[in-house]
């Protein structure tokens, strides 16, 4: 799983920017890492910082089709919150643990590990911090919805048993994630 590139805006200035001059060179440089792997399926969230960054790698694998996959998007904010008012909310989301969110986070966070779980194949999956966190946290056996602070595109790596299981074998890229 992929984290996207740095995003051209913050939770609270637009639901779903592209990917600003930084983000697109992280994205460069992680699919330049990735395309020395053999060719593998191409997956990404419908948001467009997630579809830019997984961009970079398609075109280094010869215009590879990335698939849109609704159940590895960003975890949504709550219904009647403002513009401005979802960065609160998911700052005071982020210090807590899915259990305390109750439904309908933890089916969020449930499809998306399911849908992990469940590739059938090698599969490159560009997502966002909280999806990846749901995954690395079923792994670990964590409730809480921040495990690791991923950098922008970082790679954390699982492994599937064919049978829903999920492994956890290497941590994406560590940073002091600026949530705005």
């Amino acid at each position: 799983m992929v984290r996207h590139g740095r995003a051209a805006a913050g939770w609270d200035a637009d639901v779903d920017p592209g990917l600003d001059e930084t983000g697109r060179e992280q994205a460069a440089t992680t699919a330049q890492r990735l395309a020395q792997l053999s060719r593998m399926t191409l997956v990404s969230s419908p948001m467009k910082r997630c579809q830019e960054t997984a961009d970079f790698l398609a075109i280094l694998w010869d215009h590879a089709a990335v698939t849109v996959e609704p159940l590895v998007t960003e975890i949504p904010s709550p219904t009647g919150y403002e513009l401005g008012e979802r960065i609160e909310w998911l700052r005071a989301a982020m210090a807590g643990t899915w259990g305390e969110l109750g439904a309908p986070y933890t089916d969020f966070r449930d499809d998306v590990v399911r849908y992990v779980a469940q590739c059938p194949a090698d599969t490159v999956i560009f997502s966002h911090f909280i999806a990846i966190n749901a995954v690395i946290g079923s792994c670990l056996g964590d409730d809480r919805l921040v495990i690791d602070s991923l950098d922008n595109a970082s790679v954390t790596v699982f492994e599937t048993d064919g049978e829903g299981g999920l492994r956890l074998i290497e941590r994406g890229n560590q940073a002091d994630t600026l949530i705005r």
